[in-house]
């Protein structure tokens, strides 16, 4: 594996896991939420995600695993590492409870909020605000982990594949720098501060990519280059049906998801189409 396209794979992670950061910056400086483009943007996300994962992932991990292991166990050994990616990350979401959780919804406009206009107990209770704000930042970084693993294993493998689920991932990472920006404004009292905590945890992507390098490229071989990409194609198949779809119709209209949905496996397969 040549320095060059490791380096560029961790661009595309750091690209993907920063985004988050332009959420938080969208916080920052506006005042009102975009919710029919966020519905659309967040349905494109999913379509890209859901068709690269079951067309090109799926695809390339079973030729690895039926070329290794034969036609009958690669088809068993690709099937259960895609679940196994999904059983994966739905672990993730499950240890992380709901009200910590980044991908709880949030709008720009609870920023406007001050600590008075809060429920009595929670205006009060600092030292609740300040953990919670402990505890999303630690909730977005576990997320973002595996995703941050699933854009460098793509971009590794193939650059153009890792560029189309780079800008998926991106698109993703906005609200969810909105939704970890608000916590995080309650439990400094200030935008600054939280602009900055929650482009931080967008590092947990290039991180993961990281930890994924030194622990899998020492034994990479098709079988482990397999099942990767199969998890990989069951993470983001979950983080598509479980996060950005719901998100998706609760932002906007649900005809505009479902709209974004097919516009973004639409450009998905004109991309993979014109690189054959």
């Amino acid at each position: 594996m040549d320095t060059q396209t490791v380096l560029f794979a961790f661009a595309l992670t750091c690209f993907a896991g920063l985004a988050t950061g332009l959420g938080s910056a969208l916080a920052f400086f506006t005042r009102q939420t975009s919710t029919r483009f966020l519905s659309v943007a967040l349905g494109f996300s999913a379509g890209v995600m859901l068709y690269v994962s079951f067309i090109e992932i799926m695809a390339k991990a079973r030729t690895a695993l039926t070329a290794e292991w034969g036609v009958v166990p690669g088809a068993w050994y690709t099937a259960a590492a895609f679940f196994g990616g999904i059983v994966f990350i739905a672990l993730i979401d499950k240890l992380v409870p709901d009200y910590e959780n980044p991908h709880e919804l949030h709008s720009v406009e609870e920023m406007e909020l001050t600590l008075e206009h809060l429920p009595k107990n929670e205006a009060h209770d600092f030292a609740k605000l300040r953990r919670t704000g402990v505890f999303t930042a630690i909730a977005i970084g576990i997320h973002n982990f595996p995703e941050g693993l699933a854009t460098f294993t793509a971009a590794l493998t193939e650059p153009t594949l890792g560029i189309a689920i780079a800008v998926a991932i991106a698109i993703h990472n906005i609200p969810e720098g909105i939704a970890v920006s608000v916590p995080l404004y309650f439990a400094t009292g200030s935008r600054k501060k939280a602009f900055g905590y929650s482009f931080l945890s967008g590092l947990a992507e290039p991180v993961g990519a990281a930890v994924g390098y030194v622990l899998l490229m020492p034994f990479f071989s098709p079988t482990v280059f397999g099942v990767l990409f199969a998890a990989v194609a069951g993470i983001m198949v979950f983080i598509s049906l479980d996060e950005l779809l719901p998100a998706a119709r609760e932002y906007g209209e649900p005809h505009l998801a479902i709209y974004g949905l097919v516009a973004g496996m639409a450009v998905m397969a004109v991309s993979l189409l014109l690189f054959l």
